[in-house]
């Protein structure tokens, strides 16, 4: 009996300890899958020679899934008609490409998937699989290679788009606008350096586009667009820059439309400084009207008294581009614009940063005898203001000293718009920068510097903070910059109008250059920084 409860006793902790074990997960630890999926077969085989098939069927090692295949894809040459890919929107250990077009012959494709296939696990990019065949006889090999900047800006577009065209008897400079590529590939979203493969020996054009249309060819209105002057002959060991620039658009004006009851907006592309407005309707003796200048933006305003009517016609002219056009323009059921200021958005002024107030609609005239300014003892203090009518905004003209401050009243009819409404009192109060708050910078020029020359400072994101002009050697001062970090942008000013200009591809017109300052730079309160700035060519 003692024999048997002991038995019993063994089986049951051997199945306890059976329990137990099955019990035990998976270890949460150990390292991370970081190896891509794997291709394992190929049907046809990569690399086929005399292809005819119309399906492409990849096997791999793993589930994957497919990520963004519409831009990621790039097939060279180009395909008239998007391949089918297969499955999407699930895991797969296979994918399968069905070939609509009817393909060249002759010639040698290849299907770049870029970072579109992850294994369905850890999301590792199969990064930079190809598959590759020929309609011919053999594959070609050849290569050309290359690097795409931007001429503006520090930091490149992701997914430009690289084009390389034939330069035989059909070839025209227009080409690119009506025309696919013989040979394309992208920069992806992770570098700006590109590779273009399995090219035939000849002669070629190359391009670049940042194709925001995704058309493989040139839309002016969209797209940037970087360009060789000069015929490239494959086979080649050169290595080739590309600079991305946005053109100047084309002339174009949009339909005008009331933005208020006494604000019609006309809008254009292209370069609208000779643009004239003239209205052809009828108009009341009582009705008046002014065309104002939208700044930074292409619009022109045109202002009118609001009366009754049920459309306005004009015609708008652009003597450079010597062109007319007509427009009628239905009224709509608007409120009209009220008088409204914007001041200067940082109170505490200094030379650089000069107090300012300018009014949404043209000011008409201002009364200086009812702009009363004093100091924290309410002492009165003279100051010069003028009206710049271009900008549409008072400039006051005063330096603050360091422990003043100064109260600003515009007292009612200071201000007097194109419609004749006035201010009510207004008060401000502004104070002078403490320039141990700030820092203090020195930039100066050397090496490849081709005077006139634009000198900015601009933040990590680009954004412009100062510039300064010169035609000579000189060195640049920036007083009372905020704490931060920096970079020196120099714009070599080719044609002395103080301000960048972009290139033109149909006329043979490259950007003017820029160079970017190499460090960053950490201004730090109460600072004085000198920097030298060595240009290179």
């Amino acid at each position: 009996m003692a024999r048997r409860i002991l038995s019993l006793l063994f089986l049951f902790l051997m199945v306890l300890a059976i329990v137990q074990c099955a019990r035990r997960g998976t270890p949460s630890g150990g390292p991370k899958d970081i190896t891509p999926a794997e291709v394992i077969s190929a049907v046809p085989a990569n690399r086929t020679t005399n292809f005819k098939s119309k399906t492409i069927r990849l096997e791999f090692n793993e589930y994957i899934k497919l990520k963004d295949i519409q831009k990621q894809l790039i097939v060279s040459p180009p395909l008239k008609y998007e391949p089918e890919i297969t499955p999407q929107g699930s895991a797969s250990k296979f994918i399968e490409i069905t070939i609509k077009d009817t393909l060249k012959e002759n010639t040698t494709y290849t299907f770049n998937f870029g970072q579109s296939i992850e294994d369905n696990n850890e999301g590792n990019p199969s990064s930079f699989l190809s598959y590759v065949f020929s309609t011919g006889d053999y594959i070609d090999s050849l290569s050309l290679t290359g690097v795409v900047s931007d001429a503006f800006k520090k930091k490149v577009d992701n997914f430009v788009t690289v084009l390389l065209y034939k330069k035989d008897s059909t070839y025209t400079d227009s080409i690119i606008y009506k025309e696919l590529p013989y040979y394309i590939t992208n920069t992806l979203d992770s570098t700006n350096i590109f590779s273009l493969k399995n090219l035939k020996a000849g002669e070629y054009a190359l391009f670049a586009l940042k194709d925001e249309g995704g058309n493989h060819k040139f839309d002016q209105g969209l797209d940037k667009i970087a360009y060789l002057n000069h015929t490239i002959t494959v086979p080649t060991d050169s290595i080739y820059e590309l600079n991305l620039f946005k053109e100047v658009s084309n002339f174009a004006v949009s339909v005008p439309s009331y933005a208020a009851k006494n604000k019609i907006i006309f809008g254009y592309q292209g370069n609208g400084d000779a643009l004239k407005i003239e209205g052809l309707s009828y108009l009341p003796d009582s009705v008046k009207t002014k065309v104002t200048r939208e700044i930074d933006k292409d619009t022109l305003n045109y202002w009118i008294s609001p009366f009754e009517a049920d459309s306005l016609n004009f015609r708008v002219i652009n003597d450079f581009e010597k062109t007319i056009d007509t427009f009628t323009v239905k009224t709509r059921k608007l409120p009209a614009d009220s008088l409204k200021f914007n001041v200067v958005s940082n109170k505490r002024i200094s030379e650089e940063n000069p107090f300012w107030i300018s009014a949404n609609i043209p000011i008409q005239k201002i009364d200086t005898s009812k702009i009363k300014i004093v100091n924290k003892d309410t002492i009165a203090v003279s100051v010069p203001v003028k009206l710049d009518t271009i900008k549409n905004r008072l400039d006051f003209d005063m330096v603050v000293p360091i422990d003043e401050e100064y109260n600003i009243t515009m007292l009612p009819s200071a201000i007097t718009d194109f419609f004749d409404a006035v201010n009510d009192t207004i008060v401000y109060r502004v104070s002078y920068v403490d320039p141990t708050e700030n820092s203090f910078l020195t930039v100066r020029l050397s090496g490849e510097v081709a005077y006139p020359v634009i000198v900015q400072l601009v933040d990590e994101s680009g954004k412009l903070i100062r510039e300064q002009f010169a035609v000579e050697s000189k060195s640049f001062v920036y007083k009372n910059v905020k704490p931060g970090k920096y970079q020196v942008r120099v714009i070599q000013d080719t044609n002395g109008n103080q301000k960048w200009d972009t290139g033109n591809y149909l006329e043979k017109k490259f950007p003017e250059k820029v160079s970017y300052s190499p460090n960053i730079l950490e201004l730090r309160a109460n600072w004085e920084e000198n920097y030298d700035f060595q240009i290179i060519k």
